[in-house]
């Protein structure tokens, strides 16, 4: 990931646990009147071991083999540009494209499917960016460039790993948080009970809990990559030196079925659906449009 990028999780994942005892020791103190330690016992740390490894670590090993897993899901095949002359012009654009955003050039894959598009990888410098066949076939090379400029600048932004390191951090906040709820509901009035003296209790409640606040982070999660979505469409506009490109593509998706992708590249596709709500990855594509319209930085 680069020095900097290695730097940022260790500081990131040294944040999240520091953060995690401090609002976990403010709950117990208001909630339960003791602190974290005496309301959870000695398994406080192994609880915050579980979840650095479980909501951290896991989300970025997911994201590190998120390339072969891409391929394997969606029947991507890399191409060189030896394929023909379509193929030889989407290398080469994507070339291009990647000399403008200054890093090196992803793989280049083409899967069969519905209108779609999407980016992945741990790297920004060895990524992976990949078109449907149906898209390739109902754009026209300015559409397509401009759809290939909104990935590649999911990739140059750092995109996928921005987006894993909030998830993770949501993930590491549900899981100690609702365990450290579900000791204080468990064991209210209890004095210096613990969970083993009403575990059935407990266990329902880090069950109910998890459920809620995950769902929580979902909405965020769903939000933060929304965001995202506006950025790449305004960094496309800027590869391209205009935003009537994308606008057009947009439009022409408009006109199209998305392709629907698999969970884990719903949002780094172009498009996830024509609808759109607090639980889509991407925004309507009537506000890209209008935010497009609306750019007022010097293309």
């Amino acid at each position: 990931m680069g020095m900097k990028r290695i730097f940022l999780f260790l500081v990131t994942n040294i944040a999240v646990l520091v953060t995690l005892g401090i609002v976990a020791n403010v709950l117990c103190v208001l909630l339960y009147g003791t602190s974290v330690e005496q309301a959870i016992g000695p398994e406080w740390t192994v609880l915050l071991v579980y979840a650095f490894v479980y909501g951290m670590l896991g989300a970025f090993i997911s994201l590190l083999f998120s390339k072969p897993i891409a391929k394997m899901s969606c029947g991507a095949k890399t191409i060189d540009g030896t394929e023909g002359e379509a193929e030889r012009w989407l290398v080469a654009t994507v070339e291009d494209l990647a000399r403008q955003a200054g890093i090196k050039t992803p793989e280049v894959a083409i899967y069969p499917g519905a209108a779609n598009a999407f980016a992945t990888g741990a790297f920004k410098n060895s990524a992976l960016v990949a078109v449907s066949t149906d898209i390739m076939g109902q754009m026209t090379k300015e559409e397509l460039r401009a759809v290939l400029g909104h990935e590649m600048s999911h990739v140059a932004n750092g995109d996928m790993v921005t987006l894993t390191l909030v998830q993770g951090v949501l993930n590491a906040f549900v899981i100690v948080i609702s365990r450290v709820l579900a000791s204080v509901i468990a064991n209210a009035g209890k004095g210096e009970g613990n969970r083993r003296n009403n575990g059935g209790m407990y266990f329902l409640m880090v069950f109910v809990l998890q459920m809620a606040l995950g769902i929580l982070a979902s909405l965020v999660v769903m939000w933060f990559s929304r965001r995202r979505e506006y950025a790449a469409d305004a960094g496309s506009a800027k590869l391209l030196g205009t935003p009537s490109a994308m606008i057009a593509a947009l439009r022409r998706l408009g006109n199209l079925q998305p392709g629907v992708l698999p969970d884990s590249l719903k949002a780094m596709g172009i498009a996830e659906g024509k609808k759109t709500s607090i639980w889509s990855t991407h925004p309507s594509i009537e506000d890209r449009i209008e935010a497009l319209q609306n750019l007022t930085f010097s293309l």
